[in-house]
């Protein structure tokens, strides 16, 4: 009897205590859980010029660029060989941004083989804007086979700064 009674003495179970480790998972769960669920990285393929565009001759025709320009007022299409394709004025409720749709649906229509569009933004153009029009440039709902599916516009988007 003696003995059992020393190795029970010997053998205690000792509690942990997971308090503060409790503590920080529900600080840090939470925090973690937010910021991943936001995180998303989008890249957008920019066209520059080659580095010996300089040297290029004179007499060589530029190819044909479409460039949307953000403005406060206004939607403009434009390219850089005609000049002004369409200005869309700011209604009441922001951008018409299924008039600007449409338009370029037109353009490619002409165009079938161009999918560069360049759009230019003024310095405080909400994000929003700027969103909202590449979404109407790239692509738009067609009808095919009785089914819809995203038909390409201009999916080769740059962004710029507009002049003043």
């Amino acid at each position: 009897m003696a003995y059992r009674q020393h190795a029970s003495k010997r053998f205690q179970v000792m509690e942990l205590n997971i308090t503060a480790f409790m503590n920080l998972m529900v600080v840090l769960v939470p925090f973690l859980l937010m910021t991943a669920v936001f995180s998303h990285l989008t890249i957008l393929d920019l066209n520059l010029p080659p580095a010996d565009a300089s040297e290029a001759r004179q007499d060589d025709k530029p190819p044909l660029e479409f460039r949307v320009t953000i403005r406060s007022d206004a939607l403009i299409l434009s390219d850089n060989r005609g000049g002004l394709i369409k200005r869309i004025e700011r209604g009441a409720n922001g951008h018409n941004y299924a008039l600007l749709k449409e338009t370029l649906k037109s353009v490619k229509a002409r165009f079938p083989d161009k999918t560069e569009l360049t759009i230019l933004s003024e310095s405080k153009t909400p994000y929003d804007d700027l969103i909202q029009t590449m979404d109407s440039a790239r692509s738009y709902l067609a009808l095919y086979q009785g089914q819809q599916v995203f038909a390409e516009l201009f999916p080769d988007i740059s962004i710029g700064d507009a002049a003043l």
